[in-house]
């Protein structure tokens, strides 16, 4: 088991912003760990999925028509955007499917970003890695760590108006840390923005939420000239594989992005599965009541270890702060090399650092094999050094981007301008995204 915990914890040294695949890791050896969790050998607590939707039924249903959907073309993503919009009550004017969340930012980026983005860190690493990839300056706005890493909505809209930024980006709840600002605080943002060229509500993982009975904004967003709601499906139905997703803007908006994508940029499988949605829609909505029941025994649970910081999270994962002197990165390593249990360590997230976790919501078997693990590998033997936390860079307007630690002063009468540079060393920032170190370097 060693040797092939070896050959796999190499591989999240070698990975840049994002943890290996799942099927690298069972590749390389992960599948011979023997684990409680859904696949062949590890309990995962890295990858955000639904752990009861579809159900066994669904996927019974899915393997039997297996032959006929990988052998024929789907639909056109008109129809399968027509469909979807049934089942949700949008109008297909409103809304436009992509391969994945990810396409649909790319798009976004390419069609509607212009000089420069800001976006509170950390964050899913695509808000700030695609517009760096394609030039444009990215405002980051640190979270401040002291509040649970909450948003202040004002202090938000300060930070743009000091940094001059054209389009403004908010996760709702954020990844990595489930925090969740509440529909009024997001419509009171998008009204303050409203000059911008764009303003985009990330949801992908709001339906998981249950602080309100409804924070979205998607209603609102189809009335505004210059908001994007964005939402996953693979993340809400357990199914990352199946790559699909969808935005919900103004008829000019969602055409614009409708009218980039490629012909058939939607898979037979993603057709099948929003086919079957109508008939199971009992069966979606109780698996989200399973998750927020889980989310809140894991919090409870993760809470009584001596010296772990649990953030409160209305994602259908959990942010924590390790102990005083524990290292993430070896404490993943040992957790999948003894006991079978792979997790996200945060080290590689701009604005986080090595000391969190990212820990997906699991059923309460899967949740005590987690705690176990912790227990004996936090608490049971020496624990490696403190670590300096990662700086978080704060970008100039020009093309350096300045490695900063500490919250920003954000005046709200500052003008668009560089921010102060402290005294640290280029070298000591690895953000683990080659597009951002080569900023940093200048390289």
């Amino acid at each position: 088991m060693a040797e092939a915990g070896s050959n796999v914890t190499e591989l999240f040294r070698a990975s840049t912003a994002h943890s290996p695949s799942y099927f690298t890791l069972s590749r390389a050896g992960a599948a011979g760990h023997g684990g409680a969790g859904d696949g062949p050998g590890i309990t995962d607590f890295c990858i955000p999925c639904n752990p009861y939707f579809p159900t066994p039924a669904m996927f019974d249903d899915l393997g039997d028509r297996l032959r006929d959907i990988l052998t024929y073309y789907p639909s056109s993503a008109d129809t399968i955007t027509a469909e979807l919009c049934s089942v949700l009550g949008l109008n297909p004017q409103t809304v436009a499917m992509g391969n994945g969340s990810t396409e649909l930012i790319t798009w976004i980026d390419h069609l509607l970003v212009r000089e420069s983005l800001a976006v509170p860190v950390p964050t899913f690493g695509r808000w700030t890695d695609q517009p760096m990839e394609t030039g444009k300056r990215v405002d980051m706005f640190p979270l401040p760590e002291t509040n649970g890493f909450a948003l202040d909505p004002a202090s938000f809209v300060d930070f743009v108006r000091s940094r001059g930024s054209r389009t403004a980006v908010i996760c709702n709840p954020n990844n990595p840390d489930g925090g969740l600002l509440p529909r009024h605080g997001v419509l009171a943002l998008l009204d303050q923005l409203q000059d911008l060229d764009l303003v985009v509500v990330d949801e992908s993982f709001l339906e998981f939420a249950d602080a309100e009975a409804d924070s979205s904004v998607v209603a609102d967003a189809v009335l505004r000239p210059n908001t994007i709601v964005l939402r996953s499906l693979g993340k809400n139905f357990g199914l990352h594989g199946v790559r699909f997703g969808y935005l919900v803007a103004n008829p000019g908006l969602a055409g614009r992005i409708r009218a980039a994508l490629p012909k058939w940029n939607l898979n037979s499988f993603a057709e099948t599965v929003v086919f079957m949605l109508k008939e199971h829609q009992t069966e979606y909505t109780q698996s989200l009541r399973l998750v927020q029941r889980d989310r809140q025994e894991m919090i409870w649970q993760l809470s009584r270890l001596p010296g772990l910081t649990v953030y409160p999270s209305q994602g259908n994962f959990v942010y924590v702060r390790l102990p005083e002197g524990v290292d993430g990165a070896a404490l993943r390593d040992r957790l999948l090399e003894e006991h079978g249990v792979l997790v996200r360590e945060c080290g590689n997230k701009i604005g986080s650092s090595s000391r969190y976790l990212r820990l997906v919501v699991r059923p309460q078997p899967d949740v005590q094999r987690l705690v176990a693990g912790l227990e004996r590998t936090m608490y049971a033997a020496p624990q490696a050094p403190p670590q300096r936390p990662a700086a978080v860079p704060v970008q100039a307007q020009g093309p350096a981007l300045v490695p900063y630690q500490g919250p920003v002063p954000v005046p709200a009468s500052q003008g668009p301008g560089p921010m102060p540079a402290l005294a640290l060393p280029y070298g000591s920032y690895g953000s683990g995204t080659a597009a951002v170190d080569r900023l940093v370097s200048g390289a």
